[in-house]
C-alpha cells in the first residue's frame, strides 16, 4: 500500500505517521510524550524504542541494510517458521522468511494509556508458498509506550499439524559488554551453539559475558534482566506463550565476518531474544492460535 494511503488511512495525529525510511523502505515513526520509536513494514521490524528522555534501549548497526530479502541488523528481527539454518537439509534463509517479506498494516490506535498500538499481519504468497508454507497466518502486534510489548500470533490454516519454530530476536543496547550481566536463566539447562550443541545448565549466578555466546536456555518462561551498570540501568524482558530465551552476542572475532556490522559493535550490544526453538518448537494443531508475547521496561 502506497505511503499515501497508509497515511490516510493508519496515522494517528501527533502521535504516529508513515514516511520513507532508509533506502525508501516504508517505516511507520511514532512520538509520544511516553516514547519515541519505528517500525519498518519490511519484516514488522522495530528498529528504535526508547522512553521519553531515554537513553536507546534497542541496538542497531549503523552498516544495517535496508533492501527487500535482506534482513535489518538490530532491534527486533521476527523470527519465522524456523529458527537458525533450516533443518532436514531443505533450502530456505537464515531464521526463516518473515523478518525478510513486507507485512500489511492492519489496524493503528491510541489506547487509554496513551499508548500507540499498530498491527501488522503477514500471509502466504509466492515466496511462502515456494519454501512450502502456504497455510498460516501471522499477526504483529507492538504498543508502544513507557514499556514495550510485542505480541506474535500464529494461526494454522492447514488440515494438519503445523511445527515451526519463532523468536523476537531483540537486540539490546549497552555501554559495555564487559560490564553487563544477565539475570533470570540461573539454573537453566541451555544448548551451548559455540560448544558443538553441548547441553549444559547455567549455574546459580547472572550470565557474564566474556566471548562469544550463543546459548538457547530450554524450558524456560522466566522473566530476564539485564544489569548495565555503565548506563547505570536495568532493562526488564517478561514474557508469556514462550519457553526458550536465546542470549547472544558475537564478540571480537565473529563481528569480523558479518558485513552489517562494525567492528567494534560487539561491545555495545547483547541479544536477549524471546523464542519456542530447539526442543520447544511448536506444535499447532489445524486451526489453532498460538500467542506469544514480550514486555520490555527499563529500571
Amino acid at each position: 500500500m502506497p505511503e499515501s494511503s497508509l497515511q490516510n488511512r493508519f496515522a494517528i495525529p501527533d502521535a504516529l505517521y508513515f514516511d520513507a525510511g532508509r533506502d525508501g523502505l516504508t517505516r511507520a515513526v511514532i512520538s509520544t510524550e511516553a516514547c519515541d520509536a519505528e517500525i519498518y513494514l519490511h519484516g514488522a521490524h522495530i528498529t528504535q524504542w526508547n522512553p521519553r528522555g531515554a537513553a536507546p534501549v534497542l541496538f542497531l548497526s549503523s552498516k544495517s541494510l535496508y533492501a527487500p530479502g535482506k534482513a535489518i541488523r538490530g532491534g527486533v528481527p521476527v523470527i519465522f517458521p524456523w529458527f537458525g539454518p533450516r533443518g532436514d537439509g531443505k533450502p530456505g534463509p537464515m531464521h526463516g522468511f518473515a523478518r525478510t517479506i513486507e507485512w500489511a498494516v492492519t489496524g493503528t490506535a491510541l489506547n487509554d494509556t496513551g499508548g500507540v498500538e499498530l498491527t501488522l499481519a503477514l500471509d502466504p504468497n509466492q515466496e511462502t508458498r515456494a519454501l512450502g508454507h502456504s497455510a498460516f497466518h501471522l499477526q504483529f502486534s507492538a504498543v508502544f509506550g513507557r514499556t514495550l510489548q510485542m505480541t506474535l500470533e500464529t494461526r494454522n490454516l492447514s488440515e494438519e499439524p503445523f511445527v515451526f519454530e519463532q523468536a523476537l530476536h531483540t537486540y539490546f543496547a549497552i555501554a559495555d559488554i564487559h560490564r553487563v550481566s544477565v539475570s533470570g536463566l540461573e539454573n537453566t539447562v541451555y544448548i551451548d551453539k559455540t560448544d558443538a550443541f553441548r547441553r549444559k545448565r547455567q549455574g546459580g549466578e547472572p550470565i557474564a559475558i566474556e566471548s562469544e555466546t550463543d546459548r538457547v536456555y530450554l524450558n524456560t518462561g522466566a522473566a530476564s534482566t539485564i544489569d548495565d551498570s555503565a548506563l547505570g540501568r536495568r532493562i526488564v524482558i517478561e514474557k508469556s506463550g514462550s519457553q526458550t530465551t536465546v542470549v547472544w552476542n558475537p564478540w571480537m572475532e565473529k563481528t569480523k565476518t558479518l558485513t552489517d556490522m562494525a567492528t567494534d559493535d560487539w561491545r555495545r550490544m547483547v541479544c536477549i531474544e524471546t523464542a519456542n526453538a530447539a526442543d520447544n518448537a511448536l506444535r499447532l494443531a489445524p486451526g489453532a492460535t498460538h500467542r506469544m508475547f514480550a514486555s520490555i521496561r527499563v529500571e
